[in-house]
């Protein structure tokens, strides 16, 4: 009888231990739910702090902590959208892929479009850029598919794009360009014609020539500080000339 009854104490022990194990296993998920939550009203002071501050740096660490604690797509994209604006475009696009996804926000799209430009993905940020087209067409955007054709050689779907884009500049809107020392803005519909300039030469770069500086001659209208304009223009002509006095040699 002595060994039945120690038999039965010891399943009771074990299964007394279990219980204790589990208490203890509940009691430590609980504590670290409430550490947790203690971590993310302590990061979401510090944001909000940092955010008055303007210490960007503060909030990007602010936002990644909380993104580690609860993750969030729109604060995944907040975040991305911070390090563009930084110049920190791998930083972004190592925050939220470089993929397209259906459900993507619009910052994401914007996001992926401009940073896959700036670290020199063209056929990529085409992608982001037709998107970004569909969601919002306006010729700002056309401007950037128009010159990421064009880099990719894809002269008849850029065309496209500076056709729609001349059509639609209003006269508020601007380019910037950053060639010289100093960054000058022109007409947004002025650097189209630019663009039509260069995308009239590349079709044929022989025949197309003297179409091309008129083009030109015609965005310096409306812009006589477009220096990139002036530059192609000139380029162009000293081809010209170049050709011509080839023309001229005598052959053998």
């Amino acid at each position: 009888m002595q060994f039945f009854y120690s038999f039965g104490a010891i399943k009771n022990y074990g299964k007394m231990k279990q219980l204790v194990i589990l208490i203890l296993i509940m009691s430590s998920f609980q504590i670290n739910a409430q550490d947790s939550s203690e971590l993310v009203k302590h990061y979401e002071a510090y944001y909000k702090q940092m955010r008055a501050q303007g210490d960007i740096q503060g909030i990007i660490n602010g936002l990644t902590h909380l993104n580690i604690l609860e993750p969030s797509e729109a604060r995944k994209d907040t975040l991305a959208y911070i390090y563009m604006s930084e110049g920190k475009e791998v930083q972004a696009l190592n925050t939220i892929g470089i993929d397209k996804k259906i459900d993507d926000s619009d910052i994401a799209v914007q996001v992926k479009a401009v940073c896959l430009k700036g670290v020199g993905q063209p056929e990529k940020a085409l992608v982001h850029f037709e998107e970004m087209f569909k969601r919002n067409p306006n010729a700002m955007i056309a401007y950037e598919l128009a010159e990421l054709n064009m880099q990719i050689q894809k002269f008849t779907e850029a065309e496209k794009h500076v056709t729609y884009g001349i059509a639609n500049a209003k006269d508020d809107m601007t380019k910037t360009f950053y060639e010289t020392q100093n960054p000058y803005q022109v007409p947004l519909k002025a650097a189209f014609m630019y663009l039509d300039g260069l995308i009239t030469f590349n079709k044929n770069k022989t025949a197309n020539v003297d179409t091309a500086v008129d083009i030109l001659d015609e965005a310096l209208k409306i812009a006589p500080n477009f220096n990139m304009a002036q530059v192609g223009k000139n380029a162009l002509l000293q081809q010209k000339q170049a050709a011509a006095q080839q023309a001229q040699q005598p052959k053998n």
